[in-house]
Protein backbone atom coordinates (compact mmCIF):
# COMPACT_ATOMS: atom_id res chain seq x y z
CA UNK A 1 0.00 0.00 0.00
CA UNK A 2 1.09 3.55 -0.69
CA UNK A 3 0.13 5.13 2.62
CA UNK A 4 1.15 8.64 3.71
CA UNK A 5 3.86 9.02 6.32
CA UNK A 6 1.53 10.98 8.57
CA UNK A 7 -2.03 12.24 8.80
CA UNK A 8 -3.56 15.36 10.26
CA UNK A 9 -6.79 15.11 12.20
CA UNK A 10 -9.07 18.12 12.03
CA UNK A 11 -11.75 17.53 14.65
CA UNK A 12 -15.08 19.04 13.58
CA UNK A 13 -17.31 17.63 16.31
CA UNK A 14 -17.91 20.91 18.16
CA UNK A 15 -19.31 22.35 14.91
CA UNK A 16 -20.50 19.55 12.64
CA UNK A 17 -21.32 17.14 15.43
CA UNK A 18 -23.47 19.61 17.34
CA UNK A 19 -25.09 21.68 14.59
CA UNK A 20 -27.93 19.23 13.97
CA UNK A 21 -28.78 18.43 17.57
CA UNK A 22 -32.49 19.05 18.21
CA UNK A 23 -31.97 20.70 21.62
CA UNK A 24 -29.61 23.62 22.08
CA UNK A 25 -26.32 22.56 23.63
CA UNK A 26 -25.43 25.18 26.26
CA UNK A 27 -22.41 27.35 25.63
CA UNK A 28 -20.65 26.04 28.73
CA UNK A 29 -20.95 22.45 27.47
CA UNK A 30 -19.53 23.42 24.07
CA UNK A 31 -16.58 25.12 25.74
CA UNK A 32 -16.04 22.08 27.96
CA UNK A 33 -16.09 19.76 24.91
CA UNK A 34 -13.53 21.89 23.05
CA UNK A 35 -11.23 22.13 26.04
CA UNK A 36 -11.42 18.37 26.63
CA UNK A 37 -10.51 17.76 22.99
CA UNK A 38 -7.47 20.00 23.45
CA UNK A 39 -6.58 18.18 26.68
CA UNK A 40 -6.80 14.90 24.72
CA UNK A 41 -4.07 16.19 22.41
CA UNK A 42 -5.95 17.40 19.35
CA UNK A 43 -4.20 20.28 17.62
CA UNK A 44 -6.80 21.36 15.05
CA UNK A 45 -10.42 21.83 16.03
CA UNK A 46 -13.30 23.41 14.14
CA UNK A 47 -15.16 24.98 17.02
CA UNK A 48 -17.93 27.08 15.50
CA UNK A 49 -19.90 28.19 12.46
CA UNK A 50 -20.71 31.81 11.79
CA UNK A 51 -23.98 31.13 10.02
CA UNK A 52 -27.34 32.81 10.40
CA UNK A 53 -28.95 31.65 13.66
CA UNK A 54 -32.20 30.84 11.86
CA UNK A 55 -30.35 28.49 9.52
CA UNK A 56 -28.35 26.71 12.25
CA UNK A 57 -29.73 27.57 15.70
CA UNK A 58 -27.10 25.44 17.50
CA UNK A 59 -24.39 27.84 16.33
CA UNK A 60 -26.04 31.05 17.54
CA UNK A 61 -23.47 31.34 20.33
CA UNK A 62 -20.39 30.90 18.11
CA UNK A 63 -18.87 34.28 18.97
CA UNK A 64 -19.25 33.61 22.68
CA UNK A 65 -17.75 30.11 22.37
CA UNK A 66 -14.75 31.41 20.41
CA UNK A 67 -14.27 34.27 22.83
CA UNK A 68 -14.44 32.19 25.99
CA UNK A 69 -12.44 29.04 25.23
CA UNK A 70 -9.10 28.53 26.92
CA UNK A 71 -6.49 29.06 24.19
CA UNK A 72 -3.58 26.66 24.14
CA UNK A 73 -0.37 27.36 22.20
CA UNK A 74 0.02 25.18 19.12
CA UNK A 75 -3.72 24.52 18.72
CA UNK A 76 -5.54 25.87 15.67
CA UNK A 77 -9.14 26.87 16.38
CA UNK A 78 -11.18 27.32 13.20
CA UNK A 79 -14.71 28.25 12.23
CA UNK A 80 -16.93 27.64 9.23
CA UNK A 81 -18.01 30.78 7.37
CA UNK A 82 -20.57 30.79 4.54
CA UNK A 83 -20.42 34.46 3.51
CA UNK A 84 -18.88 37.89 4.15
CA UNK A 85 -21.08 38.61 7.16
CA UNK A 86 -20.00 35.31 8.70
CA UNK A 87 -16.38 36.22 8.02
CA UNK A 88 -16.80 39.59 9.76
CA UNK A 89 -18.18 37.85 12.84
CA UNK A 90 -15.44 35.19 12.77
CA UNK A 91 -12.68 37.78 12.49
CA UNK A 92 -14.16 39.86 15.31
CA UNK A 93 -14.20 36.77 17.52
CA UNK A 94 -10.53 35.99 16.92
CA UNK A 95 -10.44 32.69 15.02
CA UNK A 96 -7.12 31.85 13.37
CA UNK A 97 -8.49 29.80 10.51
CA UNK A 98 -11.70 29.75 8.51
CA UNK A 99 -13.32 26.97 6.55
CA UNK A 100 -15.30 27.49 3.35
CA UNK A 101 -17.56 24.84 1.83
CA UNK A 102 -19.09 24.05 -1.53
CA UNK A 103 -20.74 20.90 -2.84
CA UNK A 104 -19.42 18.97 -5.82
CA UNK A 105 -23.08 18.13 -6.48
CA UNK A 106 -25.15 21.00 -7.88
CA UNK A 107 -28.36 19.65 -6.35
CA UNK A 108 -26.78 19.35 -2.91
CA UNK A 109 -25.29 22.85 -3.11
CA UNK A 110 -28.63 24.36 -4.13
CA UNK A 111 -30.46 22.57 -1.30
CA UNK A 112 -27.73 23.43 1.22
CA UNK A 113 -27.06 27.10 0.42
CA UNK A 114 -29.58 28.04 -2.28
CA UNK A 115 -27.12 28.68 -5.12
CA UNK A 116 -24.94 26.95 -7.68
CA UNK A 117 -21.44 25.83 -6.79
CA UNK A 118 -20.07 28.43 -9.24
CA UNK A 119 -21.98 31.18 -7.40
CA UNK A 120 -20.71 29.87 -4.05
CA UNK A 121 -17.12 29.92 -5.27
CA UNK A 122 -17.51 33.41 -6.70
CA UNK A 123 -18.82 34.60 -3.33
CA UNK A 124 -15.68 33.20 -1.69
CA UNK A 125 -13.41 35.52 -3.67
CA UNK A 126 -13.93 38.55 -1.40
CA UNK A 127 -13.92 36.35 1.71
CA UNK A 128 -10.55 34.87 0.73
CA UNK A 129 -9.04 38.27 -0.06
CA UNK A 130 -10.11 39.67 3.30
CA UNK A 131 -9.02 36.61 5.27
CA UNK A 132 -5.63 36.35 3.58
CA UNK A 133 -4.99 40.08 4.05
CA UNK A 134 -5.64 39.58 7.77
CA UNK A 135 -3.27 36.62 8.03
CA UNK A 136 -6.07 34.09 8.46
CA UNK A 137 -5.56 30.57 7.11
CA UNK A 138 -8.25 29.14 4.83
CA UNK A 139 -9.39 25.52 4.50
CA UNK A 140 -11.72 24.75 1.61
CA UNK A 141 -14.14 21.84 1.86
CA UNK A 142 -15.41 20.04 -1.23
CA UNK A 143 -18.49 18.37 0.22
CA UNK A 144 -20.24 15.43 -1.47
CA UNK A 145 -16.91 14.77 -3.24
CA UNK A 146 -17.54 11.03 -3.45
CA UNK A 147 -21.30 10.82 -3.81
CA UNK A 148 -24.54 12.70 -3.38
CA UNK A 149 -27.83 11.57 -1.83
CA UNK A 150 -29.68 13.38 -4.65
CA UNK A 151 -27.49 12.73 -7.69
CA UNK A 152 -25.62 9.56 -6.75
CA UNK A 153 -22.16 9.41 -8.29
CA UNK A 154 -20.39 12.76 -8.54
CA UNK A 155 -18.15 13.20 -11.60
CA UNK A 156 -14.49 13.66 -10.59
CA UNK A 157 -14.39 16.68 -12.92
CA UNK A 158 -16.74 18.51 -10.54
CA UNK A 159 -14.32 17.95 -7.68
CA UNK A 160 -11.30 18.95 -9.80
CA UNK A 161 -13.01 22.18 -10.87
CA UNK A 162 -13.66 23.15 -7.25
CA UNK A 163 -10.13 22.21 -6.18
CA UNK A 164 -8.75 24.43 -8.95
CA UNK A 165 -11.02 27.28 -7.84
CA UNK A 166 -9.89 26.94 -4.23
CA UNK A 167 -6.25 26.99 -5.35
CA UNK A 168 -6.87 30.18 -7.31
CA UNK A 169 -8.39 31.75 -4.18
CA UNK A 170 -5.22 31.00 -2.21
CA UNK A 171 -6.61 28.45 0.22
CA UNK A 172 -3.97 26.79 2.37
CA UNK A 173 -5.66 23.41 2.47
CA UNK A 174 -8.39 21.58 0.58
CA UNK A 175 -10.43 18.78 2.15
CA UNK A 176 -12.50 16.32 0.14
CA UNK A 177 -15.58 15.45 2.16
CA UNK A 178 -17.37 12.12 2.15
CA UNK A 179 -20.40 14.00 3.41
CA UNK A 180 -22.85 11.12 3.24
CA UNK A 181 -20.53 8.16 3.83
CA UNK A 182 -20.73 6.88 0.26
CA UNK A 183 -16.98 6.64 -0.50
CA UNK A 184 -14.99 3.47 -0.74
CA UNK A 185 -11.19 3.12 -0.42
CA UNK A 186 -10.70 2.85 -4.20
CA UNK A 187 -12.55 6.12 -4.82
CA UNK A 188 -10.58 7.92 -2.17
CA UNK A 189 -7.30 6.60 -3.53
CA UNK A 190 -8.16 7.71 -7.08
CA UNK A 191 -9.02 11.23 -5.89
CA UNK A 192 -5.62 11.85 -4.28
Amino acid sequence: MNLPGSVTIVEVGPRDGLQNEPDFVPTERKIELIERLVDAGLKRIEIAAFVHPKAVPQMRDSAEVVGRIRREPGVVYSALVPNEKGLERALASGVGEIALFVSASETHNRKNVGMTSVDSLEGFRKIAETALAGGIRIRGYVVTAFGCPYEGTVPPENVERIVDAYRSLGTHEIALGDTTGMANPSQVSRMR
